[in-house]
């Protein structure tokens, strides 16, 4: 087979938005190539600011899905809309580094046959972009990581986390490439474990990097609304960590995996409804609530009042 020599033009960049504030988007997408065609995907009825953004960035198309999809449903949603190899998946709440787009090019052309590439991040020093579902494999990779040991442009992995990585379109027989099942969490790692168990290729590169900033991509600065999204995220968190283990690997694998924080999560949600700190007794309930959920087999269906 001849391998055709990537380039800018083979990739389109696809942005998953949920009520994401302006300036948090604005950012995004200023430090992205303006050769570089976007495709954003608003999960609800409405973009509050299409016009504006239509006005400022002429390489972007904006489509609302009409219903919150999650993560997964979303980007399967956005991903059917693009013609192109390749689809760079990036969470809105990112800034690529100066360098991320002249350096693609090489590094997509470097990693000849991969089914997916994950960027690394700017000074972070707690999160790790990339791994391996073998705990001790993980644990001498994470060390030497951090440590900057055998440090390479390209490494291949397990798994690589989801809010920048490239998809390569040709190693997927249709394009509903996430489970649709997960509405929030584990959906990059239920992907890469998908991936790694047909023989496909991940890698990691310390030559695309971004700037995560976390958590700013939707629901603006209603403090009421934050609080429903904190319940939701506690409650999605355990549900998801479940269903990852049950689906790739058996239910009493997920049992023994989450049954410490199911016991945990009763005791404190007990502890602070007793002693009046309803915040706190919030976060367990809602924890307890999710992995409940999927011990019994229900949909990832919670959203809160949102």
């Amino acid at each position: 087979m001849i391998y055709k020599s990537a380039k800018l033009k083979d990739l389109t960049i696809l942005i998953l938005t949920y009520r994401t504030n302006k300036e948090t988007i604005f950012n995004c997408l200023k430090s992205i190539n303006k050769n570089v065609k976007i495709i954003i995907v608003e999960n609800s009825k409405k973009f509050l600011f299409e016009m504006e953004l239509r006005k400022k960035f002429r390489n972007i198309e904006i489509f609302c899905s009409g219903n919150n999809l999650g993560y997964g449903a979303g980007n399967n949603f956005g991903i059917k809309k693009i013609s192109t190899k390749y689809v760079f998946i990036l969470n809105p709440d990112t800034i690529c580094d100066n360098n991320l787009f002249n350096n693609l090019p090489k590094v997509i052309n470097s990693a000849k046959n991969f089914s997916i590439i994950g960027c690394q991040y700017i000074d972070d020093k707690i999160y790790m972009p990339a791994g391996f579902f073998n705990n001790k494999k993980n644990f001498f990779f994470r060390k030497n990581f951090l440590e900057k040991k055998n440090i390479k442009s390209l490494t291949k992995v397990d798994w690589v986390t989801g809010c920048s990585m490239i998809l390569n379109l040709d190693k997927f027989k249709d394009k509903k490439i996430f489970d649709e099942n997960i509405f929030l969490y584990f959906e990059e790692m239920d992907l890469c474990k998908t991936v790694i168990n047909k023989g496909g290729k991940i890698f990691t590169s310390n030559l695309l990097k971004i700037k995560h900033l976390g958590f700013r991509s939707s629901l603006g600065n209603n403090l009421k609304t934050k609080k429903d999204a904190e319940k939701m995220r506690e409650w999605h968190w355990m549900w998801s960590t479940f269903y990852f283990y049950k689906k790739n690997y058996s239910y009493l694998f997920a049992m023994y995996k989450i049954f410490g924080k199911f016991i945990k999560a009763i005791f404190k949600t007990i502890f602070f409804q007793l002693t009046f700190q309803k915040e706190k007794k919030d976060k367990y309930l809602h924890r307890f609530l999710g992995m409940f959920s999927a011990m019994i087999g229900k949909s990832s269906s919670y959203r809160g009042q949102l």
